[in-house]
């Protein structure tokens, strides 16, 4: 039995260390690593020195090779793959299918503020989300919750996932499966840079799950300075709200403690961390206290 590993992400490294912390080493035939210029920290050169440091075979994603493996897995995997005629192609999903097929599951559970999260193993199908489950895990959550907290929560689950279906491997069990229902099944579109808006006339605790969701390893949340300079909002926290008479969305109403304090369509946020797109430099404190931040460039 032989396997080929299609990693990213801090969730392939986890899962190739687990696999060698679990002796299952043995069973991968090589490892084929790609890179995601959309997030700040990729783990592209974690996996390859991993795979160095313990004589894997190893592949960058735009390099021409041959496998013989029976099965290959994907994990964090954002490319199609072409399995091999006489190979199974496993691909592990960021949700509990078959809700959430599609792109960028993991945010988007996080903002609609779902209770659970974690993976789902399935065989690979035609039509993207909809192959028979092999084996899933999953994790409940509590609010507030960055995407950081969430990967290193959901990473347990790819761990548990992997080492099930190795485990299988290893002592010649049959991969069973079961076909989704799909009158259950929901789909998470993919999202461009207008999706990392802020529309400030939501309610704060809506907004604080967007920021949160976007914030590292992400690029943060986007919103305009009196609708000229674009700043991301990496950090920030629910301020109790205060009885205003002209309620106008994207204002500042207090500075504390050197942090803005915005007013939303309901409730207010208080900005704790922020870098202009540009330059990267911090924003805060503000230079100037009549600022009012905007979902739109004017």
């Amino acid at each position: 039995m032989k396997v080929t590993l299609y990693l990213m992400t801090q969730k392939g490294y986890e899962v190739l260390k687990a696999l060698i912390q679990n002796n299952f080493i043995e069973l991968v035939s090589e490892v084929v690593i790609g890179r995601d210029k959309q997030i700040q920290k990729d783990y592209a050169d974690d996996l390859i020195f991993i795979c160095k440091s313990n004589s894997i075979k190893f592949y960058e994603r735009n390099e021409d090779f041959f496998s013989e493996s029976d099965y290959e897995i994907a994990i964090s995997w954002r490319w199609l793959i072409s399995p091999k005629s006489h190979s199974k192609l496993i691909v592990l999903h960021d949700s509990i299918l078959p809700k959430y097929r599609g792109f960028a599951p993991l945010v988007n559970m996080l903002i609609n503020k779902e209770t659970e999260i974690g993976v789902s193993a399935i065989f690979a199908s035609e039509e993207y989300d909809t192959g028979d489950i092999i084996s899933q895990s999953s994790t409940p959550i509590e609010y507030p919750i960055t995407i950081a907290k969430a990967i290193d929560l959901i990473t347990k689950n790819y761990v548990e996932v992997i080492i099930s279906i190795f485990t299988c491997f290893v002592n010649g069990f049959e991969i069973s499966s079961i076909k989704q229902n799909e009158e259950l099944a929901t789909y998470s579109l993919w999202r461009d840079e207008n999706d990392y808006l802020i529309d400030w006339k939501k309610d704060a605790n809506e907004i604080l799950r967007l920021i949160n969701a976007l914030s590292f390893p992400y690029k943060g949340a986007s919103t305009f300075i009196n609708g000229k300079q674009k700043v991301r909002v990496i950090e920030a926290e629910i301020e109790p709200d205060v009885k205003i008479e002209n309620r106008s969305e994207g204002k500042v109403i207090f500075i504390k403690n050197q942090f803005p304090i915005v007013v939303c369509g309901s409730g207010l946020i208080r900005l704790k961390k922020a870098f202009d797109e540009e330059t990267g430099t911090d924003i805060l404190p503000l230079k100037n206290f009549r600022i009012k931040f905007s979902s739109q460039l004017c």
